[in-house]
């Protein structure tokens, strides 16, 4: 279940189709300064990510988050098990690699002790949709 002030602000976020500096500072300092907790979280914030515009620093703030809550808050810590690389390579590959799925992605590889082998899949299918993008251009 989303909390009442994230489904307002992203309510609100979808109405505009735009995400500005405040918001960035509102999501981060008020209504997630804990972090995410959730999956439906996640996927409700990678939604609004598809469908909205955005100042550059809502990437930065939407890769911080998501990648703290898969490595971090998800047991055990510092490792992306096999259901969760899935999970979320399936959620980041909606719309195909995105700068920010991909920013994501990478973020998590950085960071986590251990990546099940479903994410590294998703990046290097971004990778390779990249360089065919380049060719056909």
């Amino acid at each position: 279940m989303l909390k009442d002030q994230l489904r307002d602000f992203i309510d609100s976020l979808t109405e505009r189709g735009h995400i500005c500096e405040d918001d960035v500072a509102m999501l981060q300092d008020e209504i997630l300064a804990e972090g995410i907790t959730s999956r439906l979280e996640v996927e409700s914030l990678l939604a609004v990510d598809r469908i909205v515009t955005a100042v550059d620093a809502w990437g930065a703030v939407l890769t911080r988050l998501v990648a703290d809550f898969v490595i971090w808050k998800r047991a055990p810590h510092g490792v992306v098990s096999n259901d969760d690389a899935l999970w979320l390579a399936t959620l980041l590959e909606v719309s195909g690699p995105s700068p920010n799925a991909m920013a994501i992605a990478y973020a998590i590889l950085d960071e986590a002790g251990y990546v099940d082998v479903a994410l590294l899949d998703f990046i290097m299918r971004g990778r390779q949709q990249a360089r065919l993008s380049q060719i056909a251009a």
